[in-house]
C-alpha cells in the first residue's frame, strides 16, 4: 500500500484497515494463546497480535521449546485446561512424549512443533466456541488511542517482505526492528496499517467498556506505550523483599535474556570460522558448574534424539543420559553461554520510562518497541560466538584452565527449514525471563499498589543473620509478622518476638486467586560492568541471594489490573510481581494459567457488564461477582487454587 498520510491534528495514520473486535491481545506467546484460546471458546471476536510469524512464544519463536515444570505439579497434572491440551498434543503429535529425550524436562520438542501446536489449538477452540480469531503474524503496535480511563483504538503495523526482498527470518532481529515500527514501506518490507476498534454492542445495554486490550507482550510493551505505573528490574529492600541486593530501585537490572539456536552432533568433524566478533566475547563463556561438560550441556536440552531410547524409567529427574549420537539436536539456552545479562544504563534492553520519555518513544507516533537494538545485536553475537566456543574453545571463565576441551563435531543448523525457522539460525525473538510489570491498584496492605511479593511465595525461612543484620530492627519484626501467618498479631503486638515467631510454611492465599503456578525462583542475574561480556565482569553481588524453592502459588485478579486505564489486562510475565517473586512467574504452565483468566476474565466483564477492577476493589469484603467469576474458572477446570489450600493447611512439603 501507499504510505500513509498523517492527520495533522491527531498524528494518526489516514489510511488504514479497520478491524473490530472484543478483545485485542497483543503478543502471541503462550499467555496471549491462552487469553485467545478461552476467550474463543466463550464465543468471543479475538484479534491476535504477534511481533513473529509463529505463535507459542516461549515454545516456537523464543525456542525454548523444554517445558518448565515442577515435579509433583506435573505428577498429578494439576494444570489449566489448555496446558494440558497443549502438552498432550505437543506429546502426541510427535508420537514420543520426549522426542529429544532430554532431562531438564519431561517434554522436549522442535519450537516448529509448539507453533503448529498452539495454531491448531487456536483453530479448535474457534470451531468449538463459536468465535472468531482474527490473526496478525509480523505485527507491531504503533499507537493507542486512550480517552480518559479507557483505549478507545489501537494503531498497529503489519509487515511483509517487498517485491523482490529476501524473506522474512532472513535477518536477525536487530536489523529489522526498528523498520517494522515505522509506517513508511521500504526497500525490505511492505506495510499495512491496521486500526484496531471495539465491536458493536446491544444498544439496550449498558457496557462501561465495548472491548479489552490485553498486554501479553515478553517486555510489556503496551504498558510501556501506555505509561501507567510499573516497575522494571530490581525492587528496594523491604520487608516484602528482604532479599533484594539493593536498598533502592534500579530499573537497568532485570534478569537476563537468551537468544537459543540448535546444534547438530555429526559424525565428522566440521570445519568451525571464527566469527569476527568472537574475541569479545570468548571471556564470558562457562559450562559454569563442574558436573557439567559438553555431552551434559547438549543433553540438557535436546530436542531430537537420533538414536531411540530404550527402558526409559518414568522419573526424568532420576534419570540422565549424557551420550550424544551422531543426529541428534540440542537447543542451547546456557546461563554462561547465550544468555546476554546487561545491566547498566549504558547497555540494558528495555528502556525505562525516563529512558523512554527521553529517547521521544512517548511522544505521539515515536513508539519504536522500547528496546535497545545495540542490545540486541549484541546478544545475537553473543549467541553466535558461544556456538564457537562449544566447538572450538578452550577456555572457560568460571572453572578455569584444562576444562574446556575442542567439540568439532557439531553442526549449527540454520535456514529457513532448521528448527528455529531462520535463516541465521537464532531463535526469531529472544526468550525474556522478565519485562516491565506493572503495580496494581491500590489495596489494602499495600496503599502505593498491588503486587505478589517474595515472601509471599518463598520457603526460605529468613532466619539467617543477614536479615538480622542488613534489615532494621522495625523491618525486621514487620518481616517476621508478615510471616506468622495466624499470629501476626502476637508478633507485631509485641508479645511474641521476632526471632521466637513461627514462620507459616505455605504461601499467601489470595482472596481473588484466579490462577496458579509453581516453579523455583531462578536467577539469570544481570552482570556488574558494561559491557556484560567484559573480561573479569561478574554478577551483579546479592542478586541470587533471593534464589531458591517457592510454595505452590496463586495468581490474583488484581496483578493483572492495572492503574488508570480500565479496559487494560495484563497476561503473562508483565503482571503485579516484585523482581524476585517473577523469578519464578515466568514459566509455561503460569503464562497459560495467567491468560486462561484473563481470556474468561474478559467474556466475563463483557457479560456482566462491569469493569475488571469492579470485581475486587471492595476486598476484603465479599465480593458476589468474584466468586461467581471463580466458580466459573474451576468449574472449567481452570484452577485457582491448588488442592488443600487453606490457611490451616501449613504441610507443603510434598509438593516440590
Amino acid at each position: 500500500m501507499a504510505t500513509p498520510t498523517r492527520s495533522p491534528d491527531r498524528g494518526v495514520p489516514e489510511r488504514y484497515r479497520t478491524v473490530a473486535c472484543d478483545a485485542l491481545v497483543v503478543g502471541g506467546g503462550l499467555a496471549g494463546v491462552a487469553t485467545a484460546y478461552e476467550a474463543l471458546l466463550a464465543g468471543r471476536t479475538v484479534c491476535l497480535t504477534e511481533i513473529t510469524d509463529w505463535l507459542g512464544g516461549q515454545i516456537s519463536a523464543q525456542g525454548t521449546s523444554a517445558l518448565d515444570e515442577r515435579p509433583t505439579q506435573q505428577a498429578r497434572q494439576f494444570y489449566s485446561r489448555g496446558y494440558l491440551e497443549l502438552r498432550r498434543r505437543l506429546q502426541e503429535r510427535q508420537r514420543d512424549p520426549n522426542p529429544g529425550d532430554c532431562w531438564v524436562s519431561e517434554t522436549c520438542f522442535s519450537p516448529r512443533v509448539g507453533d503448529a501446536v498452539a495454531r491448531e489449538m487456536l483453530r479448535e477452540a474457534a470451531r468449538r466456541g463459536r468465535g472468531r480469531l482474527e490473526w496478525f503474524p509480523s505485527t507491531v503496535v504503533k499507537e493507542l488511542d486512550r480517552s480518559g480511563s479507557q483505549i478507545r483504538s489501537v494503531t498497529a503495523i503489519e509487515h511483509r517482505p517487498a517485491p523482490g526482498a529476501p524473506a522474512l527470518n532472513t535477518d536477525p532481529l536487530s536489523q529489522t526492528i526498528e523498520d517494522w515500527y515505522r509506517y513508511e514501506n521500504s526497500d525490505r518490507f511492505q506495510k499495512q496499517i491496521i486500526r484496531f476498534v471495539p465491536a458493536q454492542r446491544e444498544r439496550n445495554r449498558t457496557h462501561p467498556a465495548d472491548w479489552y486490550v490485553v498486554d501479553a507482550t515478553e517486555t510489556g510493551e503496551i504498558i510501556g506505550l501506555a505509561d501507567v505505573p510499573y516497575r522494571l528490574g530490581i525492587d528496594a529492600r523491604s520487608y516484602l523483599e528482604p532479599s533484594s541486593s539493593s536498598a533502592s530501585n534500579d530499573p537497568y537490572c532485570p534478569q537476563g535474556y537468551t537468544y537459543t539456536f540448535a546444534m547438530e552432533a555429526t559424525a565428522e568433524r566440521q570445519r568451525h570460522e571464527m566469527p569476527s566478533f568472537y574475541l569479545r566475547y570468548h571471556n564470558y563463556y562457562s559450562y559454569e558448574l563442574s558436573r557439567f561438560d559438553f555431552d551434559a550441556v547438549f543433553t540438557y536440552r535436546r530436542i531430537f534424539a537420533a538414536t531411540p531410547r530404550r527402558n526409559r524409567p518414568t522419573n526424568r529427574r532420576s534419570y540422565q543420559d549424557y551420550t550424544v549420537h551422531p543426529g541428534d539436536i540440542s537447543m542451547q539456552n546456557w546461563t554462561w553461554g547465550n544468555d546476554y545479562r546487561p545491566g547498566t544504563n549504558r547497555d540494558n534492553l528495555i528502556y525505562s520510562r525516563e529512558q523512554l520519555r527521553s529517547s521521544g518513544q512517548l511522544n505521539p507516533g515515536g513508539w519504536m518497541g522500547g528496546l535497545r537494538t545495540a542490545s540486541l545485536r549484541s546478544a545475537e553475537e553473543l549467541a553466535r560466538g558461544y556456538f564457537y566456543w562449544l566447538a572450538m574453545g578452550t577456555t572457560d571463565s568460571q572453572l578455569g584452565p584444562g576444562v574446556k576441551v575442542p567439540q568439532p563435531n557439531i553442526r549449527y543448523l540454520s535456514g529457513l527449514d532448521s528448527p528455529m525457522g531462520t535463516a541465521h539460525g537464532l531463535s526469531k525473538y529472544p526468550y525474556m525471563r522478565e519485562g516491565r510489570r506493572i503495580i496494581g491498584r491500590p489495596s489494602l496492605g499495600q496503599p502505593q499498589g498491588f503486587s505478589v511479593w517474595e515472601v509471599d511465595i518463598s520457603r526460605r525461612d529468613y532466619s539467617d543473620p543477614y536479615y538480622q543484620t542488613t534489615l532494621s530492627p522495625e523491618t525486621y519484626r514487620r518481616l517476621r509478622a508478615t510471616l506468622a501467618g495466624l499470629n501476626a498479631a502476637s508478633v507485631i503486638g509485641g508479645q511474641v518476638s521476632p526471632e521466637n515467631a513461627m514462620r507459616r510454611t505455605r504461601s499467601t492465599i489470595f482472596p481473588d486467586a484466579v490462577g496458579i503456578g509453581h516453579y523455583a525462583i531462578d536467577f539469570h542475574p544481570c552482570m556488574q560492568e558494561s559491557p556484560p561480556e567484559k573480561a573479569g565482569n561478574r554478577e551483579r553481588e546479592g542478586e541470587r541471594r533471593g534464589a531458591g524453592q517457592a510454595y505452590p502459588f496463586q495468581i490474583p485478579l488484581r496483578s493483572m489490573i492495572p492503574q488508570q486505564v480500565d479496559n487494560l489486562l495484563v497476561a503473562g510475565k508483565s503482571i503485579a510481581t516484585s523482581h524476585i517473586a517473577a523469578a519464578a512467574y515466568r514459566v509455561h504452565s503460569f503464562e497459560w494459567s495467567s491468560g486462561a483468566a484473563v481470556g474468561n476474565a474478559i467474556d466475563f466483564a463483557l457479560d456482566q457488564g462491569v469493569l475488571p477492577y469492579q470485581l475486587v476493589d471492595q476486598l476484603p469484603q465479599r465480593e458476589p461477582l468474584l466468586e461467581q467469576f471463580q466458580q466459573r474458572l474451576n468449574q472449567q477446570n481452570n484452577p485457582t487454587a491448588f488442592p488443600n489450600t487453606s490457611i490451616f493447611n501449613e504441610n507443603w512439603e510434598d509438593w516440590r
